[in-house]
C-alpha cells in the first residue's frame, strides 16, 4: 500500500511576481491569474487557475475567486485563504495546511489526491475512478469540513480530530477510516475493497455498514489497524453482507447493532455498552482484551504517498519561480 506519512511543509516564501503569477483573460474577459511557482502574502483579487502539469506553492495567500488546479498540476497552499471553491482534475494535486476554503473543494475523476491540516473547507467530493488508472486518496487531520464528505474512490482517512458538520458517504473505495473523529450527521460506507476501520470517533447519526470485502472493525483488537479505542455512536448501527470479519469492541451504541450475513459471523465484546441491543448472527463475544496481532498501520503506510507528492510539487514550484526571477 502507498505510505503517507504526515510531515509539515517549508515552503519557500516569496513575493508574487508577473513573472511567478501571470495574469490571463478567459472567455468572459474576467481575469484569472496563472500561478507557476512560489507565492507569498499577497491577495489574488480574481480566479486562480495551476496550469496542467505544472506546480504551485503559496504561503499566507489570499485568494478572492475560485481555484481550478489543471490535469497534472499541484497546489500547495500554507496559512491562506481561498473564497471560492477549489476543483482539482485528473491527476491533480491540493495540499492545504493551515488554510480556509469558504466553498466546495472537488478532486475529479482519477485525481491524484487531497490532504488536508489544520484546514476548512465546505463540502468534500472524490468523483468515481470510471476508467482511470490513478487511485485517489483524501487524507484529513485536523480540520473542519462544514458540508458532506463524499467519496467514491481511493484511500479515505479522516484523522486527529477533523469534523464534519453534515454527513459522511463513501462508495466504492479502497478503504474508508475514521480515527479521532467528528461526523454530526450519518455514515455510509458501502463496497470498501479493503474495508472500514473506526476508532476513537463519535457518529451522531445512524451508521451503515455493507458490502465490503475487507472487513470492518469498530474499536480496537481487530485486525485491520491498530487503535487505542472504540466510539460513540448516536444512533442505529448496522454492519451486513461483509467479508474478512467484523469485530465490534469499546463502543457505546445509544441504538440497536444490527450484524447480519457477514461471513465470517461478526465478534461483538462483551465491554460494549449497546442500548438497543444486538439483532442478526454474531460470533461469540470477545472477553480477552489482550491486544491482536494486526496489519501493519494504514496511517504510516499511507501518508508517505501524500508527503512525496507534495516535496515534489515544492520543489518544482521553487525551481520554477527561481528560473522566472
Amino acid at each position: 500500500m502507498p505510505g503517507r506519512t504526515v510531515a509539515k511543509l517549508a515552503t519557500v516564501s516569496a513575493v508574487i511576481a508577473a513573472s511567478v503569477l501571470a495574469v490571463a483573460p478567459t472567455a468572459h474577459a474576467d481575469l484569472v491569474t496563472h500561478c507557476i511557482g512560489t507565492g507569498g502574502a499577497v491577495t489574488v483579487p480574481n480566479d486562480l487557475l495551476v496550469p496542467a502539469g505544472e506546480s504551485c506553492a503559496l504561503t499566507g495567500t489570499t485568494i478572492t475567486g475560485n481555484v481550478t488546479v489543471a490535469a497534472g498540476g499541484n497546489l500547495v497552499v500554507t496559512g491562506g485563504r481561498i473564497s471560492g471553491e477549489v476543483r482539482v482534475a485528473a491527476d491533480g494535486y491540493l495540499d492545504a495546511t493551515e488554510t480556509t476554503v469558504a466553498g466546495q473543494v472537488v478532486l475529479a475523476a482519477g485525481g491524484y489526491g487531497i490532504f488536508l491540516k489544520d484546514a476548512s473547507t465546505g463540502t468534500l467530493t472524490v468523483r468515481p475512478k470510471g476508467s482511470t488508472t490513478i487511485d485517489s486518496f483524501l487524507f484529513a487531520e485536523a480540520s473542519t469540513v462544514s458540508g458532506h464528505v463524499n467519496v467514491s474512490a481511493g484511500e479515505v482517512r479522516l484523522d486527529r480530530g477533523t469534523q464534519v458538520q453534515r454527513n459522511v458517504s463513501s462508495t466504492g473505495t479502497y478503504y474508508t477510516d475514521l480515527h479521532d473523529s467528528f461526523v454530526d450527521g450519518t455514515l455510509s460506507v458501502l463496497n470498501s475493497a479493503t474495508g472500514s476501520v473506526v476508532c476513537g470517533s463519535a457518529v451522531q447519526g445512524r451508521a451503515t455498514f455493507a458490502g465490503n470485502l475487507g472487513g470492518v472493525q469498530l474499536g480496537p483488537n481487530g485486525t485491520l489497524d491498530s487503535c487505542a479505542s472504540g466510539g460513540y455512536w448516536g444512533g442505529d448501527v448496522s454492519v451486513t453482507s461483509t467479508t474478512g470479519g467484523v469485530t465490534v469492541d469499546d463502543n457505546i451504541i445509544n441504538g440497536q447493532l444490527a450484524v447480519t450475513s457477514n461471513d465470517p459471523a461478526a465478534q461483538v465484546a462483551a465491554n460494549n455498552r449497546i442500548r438497543g441491543g444486538v439483532t442478526g448472527d454474531q460470533a461469540a463475544a470477545i472477553t480477552n482484551r489482550a491486544a491482536r496481532v494486526a496489519a501493519p498501520d494504514r496511517e504510516e503506510a499511507g501518508d508517505e504517498r501524500a508527503e512525496v507528492r507534495r516535496t515534489s510539487a515544492v520543489q518544482e514550484a521553487t525551481e520554477a519561480g527561481a528560473a522566472r526571477l
